[in-house]
């Protein structure tokens, strides 16, 4: 996807994650892209499921190209994010999988947890925004079966 200066960016954070979704926001706005705060009040007992469906709700209905979400671990985040239809969120450790995320899987929403790095979520995030989307016949023919199957629910 071509750093494009009208991307619209949906991020979100549990409680655990409102500093680093800060400090990704900054950056972002910095980049010139918009972004929707799916979270802009946190509580100690916030349910991550809540933020994570308004993100992907906002990819779905393509008010924003990609999503960001944060939380202790990124895996809770990943899971409900995932029960969304027509969302592949991939969980971010690395420069690799945020570029195989997209290439491979056609991702549109990224997790990370809250102790990684700033520095490296940085890279990551610019990775992700930058990758060609599904660059290889075979994988699209595997992410066409995931949404085929989440579709109908058959093989």
């Amino acid at each position: 996807m071509e750093n494009e200066k009208n991307m619209t960016i949906a991020i979100a954070s549990d409680h655990r994650g409102v500093e680093y979704k800060k400090e990704i926001i900054k950056y972002l706005e910095e980049k010139k892209y918009k972004v929707l705060d799916c979270s802009p009040i946190n509580t100690e007992t916030d349910d991550y499921p809540d933020f994570a469906f308004k993100v992907c709700k906002k990819v779905v209905n393509k008010e924003a190209e990609i999503g960001i979400l944060v939380c202790r671990t990124g895996i809770g985040m990943s899971i409900a994010a995932n029960k969304v239809k027509g969302i592949r969120c991939a969980k971010i450790n690395s420069l690799e999988d945020a570029i195989l995320s997209r290439n491979d899987n056609g991702a549109n929403v990224m997790t990370f947890n809250y102790t990684e790095n700033m520095e490296n979520i940085k890279k990551y995030i610019d990775a992700f925004i930058n990758a060609e989307v599904i660059n290889d016949e075979r994988h699209k023919r595997r992410v066409d079966k995931i949404m085929k199957y989440e579709e109908n629910n058959e093989c």
